[in-house]
């Protein structure tokens, strides 16, 4: 039986709590082809790294010294995903995000797990020792923006804060306008990111390059078309675009062989290259439209791929820790087994960093934000207030 009380003038009202659990929607459960798609995404991430961060790839590291090897050519490929994997990552959150809300909470979660790998990370460096602890390194660490030029993860941080605005204007302009906002960006951004060289020149940063595919994704979601939803379609442009990419990885090679030039990602080097974008657009498109239905253990694996990424590219002390210490890249660049040797390595990296990711979501994460539930109102009513206070003075509605 519900509790009942009386407001005073005859109305009655039912317990606050069992309305709202009786009103309150079930959550959905999200499907897990995208999921799935995370989680490809950051195993080609790591495998970019496996070769870039480890000096396999270095002007004198093994693979320039002899790149038509065959476990050059494989390395060189099975590393060429990275910056492809940095634009897939992206465009989930734009499909996602550009029809919900950001709340302090959502931005909580994601600055908490940065500062929490960022400083636990540097701590254990230094107890180790290492690396040397010094009173600098220590303010830097705290200091959660240091670089948004290339860092993807402060980028992404800064990003974040965007998609407020970008909600706003995706939602305000027309399909056409969209469309056109889409080709400036591609002009701006792609074309002369592309050429490279001469008088052309893109000095890219990530924060807006993050926000031209947010802007690209976000027309997927609002405007679907029977191509953008044809599975069979965007399989084929998936399957080109990818070959497309790997040959450019072979035939770069080549031609840096014959003009002196060792530059084999030239054309996948950065994310705004067009290959890059090409290949990461119709690899989003073709997992959109396969049908995974919910899977809690994909679903489970995926949350951790951010976790993934804050991990293992930490900082210099653990790209040299990882790839050089404890694998060893340059030292098994010559064995037979090389391949076999770079995807275990690709998949064991991945399992250790997701085990660790999901600890902290379970033992730190949820207990912190079942705190913060309770006291969200209270606290949203004392910002909205100072915000409000602040802007009267300042004579602004």
């Amino acid at each position: 039986m519900n509790n009942v009380v009386t407001d005073g003038v005859g109305s009655n009202i039912t317990d606050t709590k069992a309305a709202a659990k009786a009103q309150k929607p079930a959550a959905k459960k999200r499907d897990s082809n995208l999921e799935l798609f995370r989680i490809i995404t950051m195993l080609l991430i790591i495998a970019h790294h496996f070769v870039v961060n480890s000096g396999l790839k270095d002007m004198d590291g093994p693979i320039s010294s002899s790149p038509f090897t065959f476990n050059s050519l494989f390395l060189l490929v099975f590393g060429a995903w990275g910056k492809i994997g940095i634009n897939c990552f992206v465009m989930i959150t734009g499909y996602f995000m550009c029809k919900m809300n950001i709340t302090a909470k959502k931005f909580a979660k994601l600055f908490c797990e940065v500062m929490f790998y960022r400083i636990v990370l540097q701590m254990i460096f230094w107890i180790s020792g290492y690396e040397p602890f010094s009173v600098v390194n220590l303010v830097l660490t705290l200091i959660p923006i240091t670089d948004l030029t290339q860092d993807f993860t402060q980028c992404f941080l800064i990003f974040f804060l965007f998609i407020p605005f970008l909600n706003t204007l995706i939602s305000h302009i027309s399909e056409r306008m969209h469309i056109g906002l889409i080709f400036l960006c591609g002009l701006t951004y792609v074309l002369l990111g592309t050429i490279r060289g001469g008088p052309f020149a893109v000095d890219m940063n990530y924060v807006s390059w993050f926000m031209v595919i947010y802007v690209i994704a976000s027309y997927f979601r609002l405007y679907p078309k029977k191509w953008t939803n044809n599975t069979a379609r965007c399989g084929v442009l998936f399957f080109l675009s990818v070959t497309a990419a790997a040959l450019s990885v072979i035939g770069c090679t080549a031609a840096g062989e014959r003009f002196g030039r060792f530059a084999p990602y030239y054309l996948v080097s950065d994310s705004n290259s067009f290959l890059a974008l090409i290949a990461g657009v119709f690899a989003f498109l073709f997992f959109k439209n396969i049908k995974i239905p919910y899977n809690r253990f994909i679903n489970t694996i995926a949350a951790s791929s951010f976790g993934v990424l804050l991990i293992h590219t930490h900082s210099d002390s653990m790209r040299q820790w990882l790839w050089g210490d404890v694998l060893d890249n340059v030292g098994h660049f010559s064995d037979k087994l090389m391949p076999l040797y770079a995807i275990c390595s690709v998949i064991v990296i991945f399992a250790v960093c997701t085990v660790i990711d999901i600890l902290r979501i379970n033992l730190l994460e949820k207990p912190f934000f079942r705190f913060w539930d309770k006291k969200e109102s209270g606290w949203t009513e004392k910002i909205k207030g100072f915000a409000d206070r602040i802007f009267r003075k300042m004579d602004i509605e």
